[in-house]
């Protein structure tokens, strides 16, 4: 059996890091089975539905590093959906409802009166065509519910009936179905809900692992059922717990400032971000990881906490300046030209540890190329005088920085901060930074010279 697995955002929005725990699960057991990742867009909501968003989520998943081996559209195959209800219907699986909202909401507070489930009492199947034809007199229109397989002769009558499956990630689940009302499939305006359509392109996609959140695990009972009714085998599930924002919150399509893009156009690495999304709430340690095939590696759904994940950006920034300083110029060498700086792998390597993030170079850039104004106190002026008169000829490399501030030192008396801090504020305008001894050689002799001597260079 070749792995397949699906993620099927609706292209309502844009995706968040909820989403993208989704997708890389996903995206991570089809590489650790060499199986296949189907991208699939939900988007039957046709008013809400925008080519915009699906676009940004194909860019998305790009950036985190996933790409898919088919790309699918649910609004493409509704003539497949038809063909489905029409057999259901025709074998009285599909059955029309014409309560409205309220009235069904009466009915769940009587039952729950009597002690008993709040769930729909299937009187819609009472009805006969007389009946039926009277309340469409009334304007009402139908919407469709699929008869649950959780009674013997009378469906009035329901007993308890298992649906079990061994989780991916939560082990043993159990579902009582006498537990559920029979679910609505088809709304009375004639659009389908999600279940129909998932379970029929599951089904025809030969898709035989369904990954998703936790809070679908009693929609699972329900496509089980449906999928056997329709005469196919159900695929494996795996449901993982959810992100949380820090404070607890579910997370949304409106939390505008943890989607993808945002965090992307913020300078985060894919890989941090990705590396978070997927380990934390797991039993793995939360380290950085630069690839996803790095992730795959070990990584085991097995080990997933059934408590919600707490996302946090402060986690973030940690994981992210992690791994910035374990970028190699070779992953960074373009960005970096794109930015305008062309100081090669010795600026890179002079800067990174100083980096949060890579966009961060651009502010040390300036200190190699650019005028800055030197900060020397009137206390140091004489001091570094002398040192702008024993600074040696060129070529300098990282040796430089010691030799010279040894003689500096010897001519002095300064040593410790005394020494260095001065050195620093006249070279660079700043109190902090990278190692002067590899910016140094990147400054170069002329710089050097007009810094220590008061005037911007």
């Amino acid at each position: 059996m070749t792995v397949t697995v699906r993620f099927a955002p609706s292209p309502t929005g844009y995706l968040h890091i909820g989403n993208a725990r989704t997708a890389l699960f996903n995206w991570l057991y089809a590489v650790q089975n060499k199986g296949r990742f189907i991208l699939r867009l939900d988007d039957t909501d046709q008013e809400r539905s925008k080519d915009e968003f699906a676009e940004a989520i194909k860019a998305d998943l790009a950036w985190l590093g996933i790409a898919p081996h088919q790309v699918e559209k649910q609004s493409a195959r509704v003539n497949r959906y038809d063909e489905v209800a029409a057999d259901l219907k025709a074998r009285g699986l599909l059955y029309p409802c014409y309560e409205s909202p309220d009235e069904l909401e009466r009915r769940r507070n009587r039952r729950r009166a009597r002690g008993l489930p709040p769930i729909y009492d299937r009187s819609a199947l009472d009805l006969d065509d007389d009946a039926r034809a009277a309340l469409e007199a009334e304007g009402r229109t139908a919407h469709w519910r699929f008869l649950l397989p959780n009674f013997d002769d009378d469906p009035k009558t329901m007993r308890r009936t298992d649906i079990a499956w061994r989780d991916l990630c939560r082990g043993d689940q159990t579902v009582d179905l006498s537990s559920l009302s029979d679910p609505v499939l088809i709304r009375a305006d004639g659009t389908y809900l999600y279940t129909l359509p998932s379970v029929v392109d599951d089904t025809d996609m030969a898709v035989s692992h369904v990954i998703r959140g936790d809070d679908h695990v009693t929609n699972t009972a329900v496509q089980i059922v449906l999928a056997q009714a329709m005469g196919a085998t159900p695929p494996g599930f795996g449901h993982h717990n959810l992100l949380t924002t820090a404070s607890g919150e579910g997370l949304s399509k409106r939390s505008g400032s943890l989607s993808l893009g945002s965090l992307r156009e913020a300078g985060f690495e894919p890989g941090a971000v990705a590396s978070l999304a997927s380990l934390i709430g797991t039993s793995h340690a939360v380290e950085p990881r630069k690839t996803l095939a790095e992730l795959a590696a070990d990584f085991d759904m097995a080990t997933v906490s059934r408590s919600p994940a707490k996302f946090s950006e402060q986690d973030l920034d940690h994981l992210n300046t992690r791994l910035v300083h374990n970028l190699g110029f070779s992953d960074v060498e373009e960005r970096l030209s794109a930015a305008g700086i062309d100081g090669g792998e010795a600026f890179w390597l002079a800067v990174h540890d100083n980096l949060a993030k890579v966009g961060d170079a651009a502010d040390w850039w300036p200190i190699v190329d650019g005028a800055i104004t030197p900060q020397i106190d009137d206390a140091d002026r004489d001091d570094i005088a002398a040192a702008a008169d024993l600074l040696p000829a060129e070529p300098w490399d990282e040796t430089t920085w010691g030799a010279w501030t040894g003689e500096v030192k010897a001519a002095t008396g300064r040593k410790g901060r005394a020494l260095f801090m001065p050195l620093r504020k006249a070279l660079t305008g700043m109190e902090h930074g990278p190692e002067l001894k590899k910016m140094l050689p990147l400054i170069g002799r002329e710089k050097a010279v007009t810094r220590l001597r008061g005037e911007a260079a």
